[in-house]
């Protein structure tokens, strides 16, 4: 990921990293367990230089260090963030939202949580769908609607895999308190990537923070219509 990149992933109430260490904490949150070696190859830097860095996060607490097999010789030693630099990625005003989503419950009742979560998904897909306008093959729609999840501050990202899949991955969840609190934002928001994407596609998440994962992973793949 370049600097450039960085810097966009951090639109919507992310700032941008400002010097080597957050650059570091993005990468890793970007991509989960890399190597010193790796993490310089992709911030431009020496591998030296990043285990440095590494080494003041994880006195601070921000890093973890873990071995892996490699093979031959030593272990490959591997980093990733630790719950504490997890936390520094927002969740867009979390206690806020999950107060107001218990209010809600408790003096209207799940019926009125869920009118609230389908008109939400409705502004949803029909600000999708008017950004999909002129994008008529699935690898275009994947590419806008992770450039919209990009701007609302998931850090999404897509790629085709060898089989010819689609994969969309959502690296943060900005929601991710109101979602641990009510999982229809979740439900509601696979629904709308099926429907902004078509009925020639199909949309499974493989894998979901709110279950455990690092990350939204959701494989794409065209069908019959």
């Amino acid at each position: 990921m370049s600097s450039t990149d960085l810097e966009n992933a951090f639109e919507s109430g992310i700032r941008p990293p400002r010097g080597p260490a957050e650059r570091i904490l993005m990468a890793l949150k970007m991509h989960g367990a890399l190597t010193a070696a790796a993490l310089g190859q992709k911030l431009g830097t020496t591998g030296e230089a990043a285990r440095q860095q590494l080494v003041r996060l994880a006195d601070e607490g921000l890093v973890v260090a873990n071995s892996a097999p490699s093979g031959v010789g030593r272990p490959t030693q591997k980093w990733n963030l630790t719950p504490a630099a997890q936390d520094r990625f927002p969740d867009t005003h979390a206690a806020l939202t999950v107060q107001l989503l218990d209010i809600i419950r408790n003096s209207l009742g799940e019926s009125a949580l869920d009118s609230i979560i389908l008109r939400r998904e409705e502004q949803t897909r029909t600000a999708y769908e008017a950004a999909m306008v002129d994008r008529l093959s699935l690898r275009d729609r994947v590419a806008t609607l992770s450039e919209l999840r990009s701007a609302e501050g998931y850090m999404a990202d897509w790629r085709e895999e060898e089989d010819g899949s689609l994969l969309l991955i959502e690296n943060h969840c900005p929601i991710c308190a109101a979602a641990k609190s009510c999982q229809g934002f979740c439900r509601a928001e696979l629904q709308v990537f099926e429907k902004v994407l078509g009925p020639g596609a199909s949309v499974e998440r493989s894998e979901h923070i709110i279950a455990g994962g690092r990350r939204c992973t959701y494989v794409i793949r065209e069908v019959d219509a």
